[in-house]
């Protein structure tokens, strides 16, 4: 039996289209009704069979939907809010995956006299792909999804919704958003940043040394070039929505990259030894935690 009569997928990218890909897979909602802004990803997600129904209206994606994630940037939420939060049957679940908590349950808090539930969250999973094509059913397998409940919520939906995910393969933390996106900031969104910083300075580089870095690009510069082809628009939306936190991590950064010049400059070998081996326990760890 299904956990869902109807699923709404508003946005049909990399997570949107893994989402629906294990819905299927997993039988969890009788329907799926995705929602795109342009008719170009709408014909691709009909190609890929990745629902049962497509609309660019906001307004038909939702009707009769006990299941609505919103799968868009961070900065579409406000009008997709205004567009729907009139719509949304009684006792239906609303959610998202955005990367960033805090400015999306201030989104969610300004919502009045509704009869839903909200259930921010966001699964801790993806890769530098984007668009319909780029989703696959197992991107969530042994992946964290965090949810940050807000209040108006019941707590049958919350059980609800984490059944969805750990059939997704997903392990499951609730936790509020403030930590959340403390979080985030020091294991995903700086790295980003950093990522963006080195590629961008191999820009500076003239056409002939430009072309042998790249014909000689090592594992550490194939990987920043990974992270740094990410979605536009949606990391240029979480570095502005998690700033706080992001220029505070940066801030760190900066210091423990100054020790590391000081370190080169004056020959400390013992000194950088030492960081190397800290920073390699840490992998370690992440291994254990099989989220390498």
């Amino acid at each position: 039996m299904s956990l869902f009569k109807q699923t709404t997928l508003i946005g049909i990218g990399l997570i949107g289209s893994s989402i629906s890909r294990a819905i299927k897979e997993n039988h969890l909602s009788e329907k799926i009704f995705v929602y795109s802004r342009t008719k170009k990803t709408i014909q691709r997600a009909k190609k890929l069979n990745l629902g049962n129904f497509y609309t660019s209206d906001l307004k038909e994606s939702v009707k009769g939907s006990d299941l609505i994630i919103i799968c868009s940037p961070l900065s579409t939420y406000g009008n997709i809010l205004k567009v729907i939060s009139n719509i949304i049957m009684p006792g239906a679940i609303l959610t998202d995956v955005g990367s960033a908590k805090l400015n999306v349950i201030k989104a969610f808090s300004k919502l009045r006299n509704i009869n839903f539930n909200i259930l921010p969250a966001h699964p801790i999973a993806g890769t530098e792909k984007s668009g319909p094509d780029a989703g696959y059913s197992k991107l969530f397998n042994k992946r964290w999804c965090v949810i940050t409940p807000m209040g108006k919520n019941d707590n049958k939906s919350l059980i609800k919704l984490k059944k969805l995910w750990n059939k997704f393969g997903s392990k499951v933390k609730i936790m509020n958003a403030e930590k959340h996106d403390k979080i985030l900031a020091i294991t995903s969104h700086v790295p980003h940043l950093i990522s963006y910083s080195i590629v961008s300075s191999t820009l500076n580089a003239n056409n002939k040394e430009k072309s042998e870095i790249i014909k000689f690009s090592a594992g550490g510069l194939r990987d920043f070039t990974r992270i740094a082809a990410s979605n536009q628009e949606m990391w240029k939306d979480i570095f502005l929505d998690n700033k706080k936190n992001l220029l505070k991590v940066t801030k760190e950064f900066e210091k423990s990259l100054n020790l590391l010049k000081k370190y080169i400059k004056n020959n400390n070998q013992k000194k950088l030894e030492e960081i190397f081996l800290k920073t390699k326990k840490v992998r370690k760890l992440i291994e254990k935690e099989k989220q390498e």
